[in-house]
């Protein structure tokens, strides 16, 4: 479990994130959704304390983010930004493997190598694994960095805005992948902006607007028309899809 208390965060004397107070369940794919400035990435950036330290307090798994050193941490939670930048010199399975730093800090073991070969599996990677980065699509480059965050194999994977740059297979194919990560147990906070993939995968949803959290629950009680209308100031009408809902965006 992630548990928010009083979090806030301001950049330059303007408040990003308004003081706020939640649980995130493990054992759960948990979505955050929202415009464009709602907070969403800055929230995933303070709980993972890649923003500078903040009013408030964040506790994974019991463990206090603040206060937990960085090599413990990196043990519970992986987190992978919007922009990860690319080390032109640095092949596939060069980068895949640093995900491995928190549990053999450089000197890689058969169990290292057995964890960045599945990573490189599960995100259709083995024919690119000799690859240098800088020859990579951007879809590709994204498969690779999320595979390392993958190889860390904590027990919360924290995602900002994965599906950048993915096509639609290999969007699906990162959301089954982190639904089989969910059933073993493994806890996942992701960024999203398609309504449809929180509709379909997630099993909690925590809508933000202007820096607050307004809503969150199951899918089904958090992507109705007349909150998602006002979530995003546009009229949005939801149908029902294999038990699920399906967001209907008004043209």
């Amino acid at each position: 479990m992630i548990e928010v208390s009083g979090l806030s965060v301001s950049l330059q004397g303007t408040q990003i994130l308004a003081p706020t107070t939640l649980r995130l369940p493990g054992g759960q794919i948990t979505a955050l959704i929202g415009p464009n400035g709602a907070g969403k990435s800055t929230l995933a950036r303070a709980i993972a304390r890649i923003t500078p330290p903040a009013p408030g307090q964040v506790r994974v798994n019991g463990l206090d983010v603040a206060t937990t050193p960085g090599r413990r941490l990196a043990r519970e939670l992986a987190f992978l930004g919007q922009h990860t930048g690319l080390a032109s010199r640095l092949r596939v399975r060069e980068l895949v493997g640093f995900g491995r730093w928190p549990h053999c800090h450089g000197r890689p073991g058969p169990a290292d190598r057995a964890a960045v070969e599945r990573a490189l599996a599960d995100f259709d990677l083995q024919p690119l694994a000799g690859r240098f980065l800088d020859t990579l699509s951007g879809g590709q480059a994204q498969r690779a960095h999320l595979a390392m965050a993958a190889a860390q194999e904590t027990p919360w994977l924290i995602l900002d805005e994965p599906l950048n740059n993915l096509d639609l297979a290999h969007a699906r194919a990162l959301m089954a992948h982190l639904a089989r990560l969910r059933e073993a147990g493994r806890s996942v906070l992701i960024v999203l902006h398609d309504l449809n993939f929180a509709a379909g995968w997630a099993d909690h949803v925590v809508a933000m607007k202007a820096g607050r959290v307004v809503a969150e629950g199951a899918p089904g009680t958090v992507l109705t028309a007349a909150q998602l209308s006002a979530l995003y100031d546009t009229e949005i009408a939801v149908a029902e899809h294999a038990g699920r809902p399906l967001v209907l965006h008004h043209l």
